[in-house]
């Protein structure tokens, strides 16, 4: 797990080492054990390491034997050792134990090809010098985030945004498209970021860069192809590819631990750990409006299992006092509270270990939110003509809001495609045009999942909701905050359900066996039930919930409604309006709390990123806790 930037000239001039330095300085958090630089006339390469595997010899950049293909890579690869194995004995030589240097040898094998053979997670700048050609690859669910930004005469990529900024000249201008959508799904879709001048490369997805041609290219499409077979194939194979990738993502040669929450899939990854040797694990709770009982029910399941744990619980103000610090983190806004609640549960873990498994992407591979149930229950209106639900939607319109029924006859009106938009949909288009400036090459936020939706048309409806979902909410939210919380602290996450192993057995189940007597995700709780105590399978998923509707009521409205009166962003929406959001969230009137935090994030990330009002960003020291970098820049030449 390590840091990755670069620099590419277009016309073939020497790219500016300073630069190059700059945007590595920028990331130190991701790697505070070692540094390391490439640098070939056009081509500049640039690593920051943090040491999980072949501490002594896993240093970056790495090279072929003639030095002729290069690579700077962030995550790890879990089979790089059977894939050195069948490399040696095509005839290639290695000189570390990496898995580093697998992913040079698999390029000389086969090519653009490589990555289909890498089981892991990863984010690769690979550069071949006989071609003059660089390639960007971004692993298949995004697990790792990889951003690039193309420039008349310079082609710039990184582990994070931040470094991007550090290319004279590049434009920090607001992508007004980006907020659009920002308001509807609380981040930003991909391939855009907040920053118009920077992209972020989509997952399963590679840029192919040779002078000035740049082409991205789909290498692998992830999708869904439910089979009926009997149910219990189904849990027998899902305990036992869980079992064999937990396995796998063990390797390291440093301290593991895990992540605990309240749910199932978290105390199913520690207790499959815990099968093979002793865990620690950690959970963080919130004062306030029930946010310490993730502490309670996460105390109980360690004690269960036999782990040893620790929690911390964290108050409003140090929550506040965090907040501008860990936006900055974030690169892009993301409007999920729970984004915080990872920053200071890896803050406790980055001081006992350096590597932590955790629980994301089992809702989306096994069906686990529960509005994956919503088209169970609206099922009877598939019986109805459109035309007979788009009259009941009208009729639906003349009903008090709040009565019981209205949202019912509002969402049956409606197809799957126009209704769900992934997990987050905090404003309609209406409400948007009532507050927030319209861009003017608009896009609707129907269109940002339409592509989607038209590859997934062959699946039920709970399905294209899953697809959906794995292709937006799952990179965008979930594993962007991840990632970004955890390397602020650097630490290295992994995940064992984001597995291309594990994927292909949960592809195939059939939705009527992920919702099954009146729970999701039915054949994961039956594939773990002999692993957990029976309290844990069956509880409520909570998820490190964050109080943040009581607080924006009492200990944060302050700080808020300040915010919002001192921003300056006239072309973007009416605050007058958006204070009023606030008022009438304090009085009661309404909840609006998911809706001003995506507006406090977004002013927040605007003040750091965009006017620069908050320079002492730049000055908060890096949390760090077991180690400092070496400030001295290697250069491989």
């Amino acid at each position: 797990m390590c840091g990755i930037a670069g620099l590419y000239h277009r016309a073939g001039a020497p790219i500016d080492r300073d630069t190059l330095a700059r945007m590595n300085a920028a990331i130190v958090h991701r790697g505070p054990d070692d540094d390391g630089f490439y640098f070939d006339g056009p081509v500049g390469l640039a690593f920051r390491r943090l040491s999980i595997i072949d501490l002594k010899g896993g240093h970056q950049p790495l090279s072929n034997e003639d030095q002729s293909v290069w690579v700077v890579f962030n995550g790890e690869i879990y089979n790089f050792k059977m894939l050195r194995e069948d490399l040696m004995k095509r005839g290639h030589s290695f000189a570390t134990d990496s898995d580093t240097e697998v992913i040079v040898h698999l390029y000389e094998e086969y090519g653009f090809d490589f990555v289909n053979h890498l089981r892991g997670m990863f984010a690769i700048g690979l550069y071949d010098q006989k071609r003059d050609q660089l390639l960007l690859v971004r692993d298949p669910f995004g697990i790792k985030p990889l951003y690039y930004t193309v420039l008349d005469d310079v082609i710039g990529f990184g582990s994070e945004m931040k470094s991007l900024l550090e290319i004279p000249g590049i434009s920090r201008d607001v992508n007004r498209e980006s907020f659009w959508h920002y308001l509807t799904f609380q981040y930003v879709p991909d391939p855009n970021t907040m920053v118009t001048s920077i992209k972020k490369l989509r997952p399963a997805h590679m840029l192919i860069i040779r002078g000035r041609d740049v082409v991205e290219k789909s290498y692998q499409h992830m999708t869904f192809e439910p089979r009926e077979r009997p149910i219990e194939s189904y849990i027998e194979e899902t305990l036992d590819v869980l079992r064999d990738s937990v396995k796998v993502h063990m390797n390291s040669d440093v301290q593991r631990g895990a992540f605990l929450s309240s749910g199932v899939d978290s105390s199913a990854i520690v207790a499959l750990l815990k099968e093979l040797e002793d865990v620690q694990t950690f959970t963080v709770g919130f004062e306030g409006a029930g946010g310490q009982s993730e502490i309670a029910y996460a105390r109980e399941t360690a004690s269960l299992l036999g782990t040893v744990h620790r929690d911390t619980i964290v108050s409003a103000s140090e929550y506040l006092a965090a907040l501008p610090r860990l936006i900055y983190q974030q690169d892009d806004p993301v409007a999920d509270p729970s984004a915080i609640a990872l920053y200071f549960v890896s803050q406790l873990a980055s001081q006992y270990v350096t590597v932590v498994l955790s629980g994301e992407g089992a809702d989306e591979l096994f069906g686990g939110y529960t509005i994956y149930r919503e088209p169970l229950s609206l099922r009877m209106f598939d019986y109805l003509p459109m035309s007979m639900r788009r009259n009941l939607g009208q009729v639906a319109k003349f009903i008090p809001e709040g009565t019981k029924g209205r949202s019912y006859l509002m969402r049956g009106s409606k197809k799957i495609s126009e209704r769900f938009f992934g997990n987050a949909n905090l404003f309609t288009e209406d409400e948007k045009r009532a507050f927030a400036v319209e861009p003017r090459s608009m896009i609707r936020s129907t269109e940002i999942t339409a592509p989607h939706y038209e590859r997934a048309s062959g699946l039920d409806d709970v399905t294209k909701m899953q697809y959906i979902d794995l292709h937006t909410w799952l990179p965008g939210d979930i594993l962007m905050k991840a990632d970004k919380m955890t390397m602020a602290n650097s630490l290295e996450l992994r995940v064992p359900f984001l597995d291309r192993e594990v994927f292909r057995v949960a592809r195939q189940i059939p939705a009527s066996y992920r919702m099954m007597n009146g729970t999701t995700k039915y054949v994961l709780r039956q594939a773990v039930k002999s692993l957990l105590p029976e309290p844990v399978y069956t509880r409520k998923k909570l998820g490190f919930p964050v109080p943040t509707r009581a607080w924006l009521r009492n200990e944060h409205y302050a700080f808020a409604r300040d915010l919002i009166l001192q921003s300056d962003v006239p072309d973007l929406f009416d605050k007058d309006l958006v204070l009023q959001m606030l008022e009438d969230h304090k009085s009661g009137k309404k909840d609006n709390a998911r809706k001003i935090w995506a507006i406090v994030i977004f002013l927040l990330w605007h003040d750091i990123y965009i006017s620069r009002r908050r320079p002492f960003i730049s000055e908060i020291p890096v949390s760090v806790h077991r180690r400092r970098a070496s400030e001295d820049i290697k250069v491989t030449v």
